[in-house]
Formats: structure tokens, C-alpha cells, sequence
């Protein structure tokens, strides 16, 4: 067998091995070293010589001594100690009684609720559970449809894969060699028109089918100005106050995104101590979960990178390349194609595993095609919210199954995403057609 078929192998053995539920970055480097030791392999040389070992602890090395991945548990840690705050509730009551006079005020403040909380957090399990543990149920006692409140709780939940500071970017901007700050950039407004266009989706269903999106009954939520100000200023505004700061340090240079994370897992700290519960369980369950987490994203890195370069070395990376340009695709094919693709992985797998192992298979293509890679990330980012939202595989729904009675059916949470994964490929569909949404905002903010 040649070298790029070896590399083939190598593929198909790894994607299998996913799938049947190893863990990814163990059966990367697995993969890698073995695979490496028959590539580097020479004659009359002793076991240890062979420079497969070198390439993986060069690897280790150069991979966990990027910059740019300090930023990563520094917002994690912000994001577990925000969800440990206990402020989704008061959260989410005032903004309730703040916007009950729009139609289907309810979904429209579990939305808001949720892209304010994604943002603060990025973890789209904590989300969803919580919102479904929270306005879910408020949801279906007003008397909503089960399925529009189902698709409310897990769409607004995914927003965090987009909406900055996102853990996704930063991994994505990692691998293509991207700036960061300029990623988050190129998120602002498609995730803000994501948000806006599931927010204009429900109010459009409490106008014209109010019987799935009842109104409040009137008197309900009846409080005064000050009062209202009060709660706001209480749930809303510190939280807010703090997500600003952290993105508009980045986005306005101020700060580096390391360091705009710091102060934000500070911030976290500080809000939480404002909110009392700041106690030793809760810092040391997020200290914890940040760790787990980081070193989970950290030796995917290294398993990929030691895969990817013997997967290089062995000739694959030619081989699919000369392969995909031989079939002469038009970019829009192209980019139909590699979506496609990114769509049907992000059942099966995480967003690490796709960031890390199978994005960057189309990044040297990019530019044949004339493709931003810029907006190409934001394309993935979006793309990957429909895997969490898209059937049988939808991991967003299965967090809210796991939290919601018995009576709410698998099928009737599936049922009520579909809409919301239309509104995601509209988006999508609007972003390659009008680049500029993605494009426009760095371009001003960083055409220096």
C-alpha cells in the first residue's frame, strides 16, 4: 500500500474509532504514534530512536505553549462561576416583567435570558438545563405550545458557540492562524442577527397563532417603574456590565484576550461574591471543571497535531486536496460541500473534535476558492449550532429532555427545533450571499 493509502487508513480508523466511543485525544496521539513509528520508521535503528517520539513531545511543547490558549480556561473559569452565582433567576423575572409587553413576552425573555447567559458562560449543556430547569416550565404553565417552548430553551441555548467571548473561536482561530480579537469581531453581528431573527420569529408567533404564544394575563407582573429598575439593576445590569467590559476591551484593543479574560474571571468572582455565593464548594467545583475542561481542549490540540502531522507527512493532506480540486467545484459547491460535512460530524462528535480534527482538512483549500477564512469560522460556528439542534442527534435536546417532565416527548422537543434550524440556515444562506456582515465590522474597526 502507498503512503497516502496508509494515510487513508489512518482516516478511516480514526473516525471509526469515534464512533464507537474512544476517547478522541488518546486515539489521536495512539494513532499518530503508531502510524508515525511506520512512516519514520528506518533500519538497524533502536526502538526509541525513531522520530515519531520527537514529533510528539515537539508537539506537546510547541501546542501547550500558544498564548492564545491561556485565554481558555481564564473565560471557562468566568463562565462556571457565573453559572454558580445563582443570578438566572432573578435574571431572567426581570426581564420578564421588562419586556411583558411584546407578544409572546415569555419566549421573547427566555431568549434574551439565554444569549445574555451563553455570552456570559459559552456552555451550551449548562444552559439549556438550567433555562429548561427555569422557563421551561413557566413556559408551559402559561399555556405555551410545548414545541415553540422547546425550541425556545434550545436554540437560545447554542448561542453561545457563536455570540463572543466564545470558546469556539478562540480554538478555531488557534488552528487557522487567525486573530482572535478579529474573530470575535466578525461574530458580533451575525450573532446578534441570528438572535434577532429567532426574537422576530416567536413575536411573530404570538401574533399571528397567539394560542401557542398566549399573553400574560393581564395584571401579572404589575410593578412600578422603580421597582423594576431595581430588579434590573440587580440581575441584569451587573451581569451586562461585565460582558461589555470584557468584549469591549478586546474589541477596542484595550486589552489583549488573555487579559480581558482575566478581569472577567475576576469580575465573575466579584459577582458572585455580590450575589453571596462565592462559597468554597462552588470555587472549587469551577476551578475543577475549568481544569478538566481545559486539558481536555489542550491534549486534543496535541493529539491532532501529532496526527495531522504524520497524516501531512504520509501524503493525505495531498491526496484529499488534489481530490476535492479535481472535481473542478464551484466555490458555492465548495462551501455547500464542506458545511455539509461539518453538519452531519457535529452529530456524532463535539465542536473540539471538529475544530481541531476536520477543519483544518479544508483550510489549505480556501484559498483556491477564493473563501475568507474568516468567514468560514463564522460559517462553522453557525453550522455547528444545527447540529445541536438538528434530529436524531440534537445534544441540545437531549439537555433539555433530561430536565423536563415526562409528558414533553423527545419527539415534540425535535419537533419544535426544526424552525430554528430553518432560521439558522437562512443565516447562513445570508452570510455567504452578503460577506459583509461577517466582514464589515473588522474591516472598520481594524483596517489599520
Amino acid at each position: 500500500m502507498s503512503d497516502p493509502g496508509v494515510a487513508l487508513t489512518m482516516l478511516g480508523i480514526l473516525v471509526f474509532t469515534i464512533m464507537i466511543g474512544f476517547p478522541v485525544a488518546f486515539t489521536l496521539m495512539a494513532l499518530g504514534v503508531g502510524f508515525g513509528y511506520y512512516a519514520y520508521f528506518q533500519p538497524h535503528q533502536d526502538f526509541f530512536d525513531n522520530r515519531v517520539f520527537y514529533l510528539l513531545t515537539q508537539n506537546t511543547f510547541t501546542v501547550l505553549n500558544n498564548d492564545a490558549l491561556v485565554s481558555i480556561p481564564l473565560f471557562l473559569l468566568m463562565g462556571y462561576l457565573v453559572e454558580r452565582a445563582n443570578i438566572l433567576d432573578n435574571l431572567f423575572k426581570s426581564l420578564q416583567i421588562a419586556l411583558k409587553a411584546i407578544p409572546a413576552s415569555l419566549a421573547v425573555a427566555t431568549l434574551a435570558t439565554c444569549a445574555l447567559f451563553a455570552t456570559a458562560t459559552g456552555i451550551v449543556g449548562a444552559v439549556v438545563t438550567l433555562m429548561g430547569m427555569l422557563a421551561f416550565p413557566q413556559m408551559i404553565k402559561a399555556g405555551y405550545d410545548t414545541r415553540l417552548a422547546s425550541g425556545v430553551v434550545c436554540a437560545g441555548g447554542c448561542l453561545g458557540i457563536l455570540i463572543p467571548p466564545s470558546i469556539m473561536l478562540i480554538v478555531y482561530g488557534a488552528m487557522a492562524s487567525l486573530s482572535v480579537v478579529k474573530l470575535y469581531a466578525a461574530a458580533m453581528i451575525p450573532g446578534v442577527l441570528l438572535a434577532g431573527m429567532y426574537v422576530l420569529y416567536v413575536i411573530g408567533v404570538g401574533i399571528f397563532q397567539p394560542q401557542k404564544a398566549p399573553p400574560l394575563p393581564k395584571g401579572e407582573g404589575d410593578v412600578s417603574l422603580r421597582v423594576l429598575i431595581t430588579m434590573l439593576a440587580k440581575s441584569f445590569f451587573p451581569l451586562a456590565v461585565m460582558i461589555l467590559a470584557v468584549l469591549g476591551a478586546i474589541m477596542f484593543g484595550l486589552a489583549t484576550p488573555t487579559e480581558a479574560a482575566a478581569v472577567g474571571a475576576f469580575g465573575a468572582m466579584l459577582l458572585a461574591a455580590g450575589y453571596r455565593a462565592l462559597t468554597w464548594q462552588a470555587l472549587r467545583e469551577s476551578v475543577f471543571l475549568t481544569a478538566r475542561t481545559s486539558a481536555m481542549v489542550c491534549w486534543l490540540f496535541v493529539g491532532s497535531a501529532t496526527f495531522a502531522s504524520v497524516f501531512a507527512y504520509l501524503g493525505g493532506n495531498v491526496l484529499i486536496k488534489d481530490f476535492v480540486l479535481s472535481m473542478d467545484l464551484s466555490p458555492i459547491t465548495f462551501m455547500i460541500l464542506a458545511q455539509i460535512i461539518i453538519f452531519i460530524l457535529g452529530w456524532p462528535l463535539e465542536w473540539t473534535e471538529i475544530i481541531i480534527i476536520f477543519v483544518p482538512i479544508f483550510l489549505p483549500m480556501l484559498p483556491h476558492f477564493g473563501i475568507d477564512p474568516m468567514m468560514f469560522g463564522i460559517l462553522v460556528a453557525i453550522n455547528l449550532q444545527t447540529a445541536f439542534l438538528s434530529p436524531p442527534m440534537a445534544m441540545a435536546a437531549y439537555y433539555l429532555k433530561g430536565v423536563s417532565p415526562p409528558s414533553v416527548l423527545l419527539t415534540q422537543i425535535f419537533s419544535g427545533c426544526m424552525p430554528f434550524v430553518y432560521i439558522v440556515l437562512i443565516t447562513m444562506l445570508m452570510i455567504y450571499v452578503f460577506p459583509q456582515i461577517t466582514l464589515w465590522l473588522p474591516s472598520i474597526l481594524y483596517s489599520s
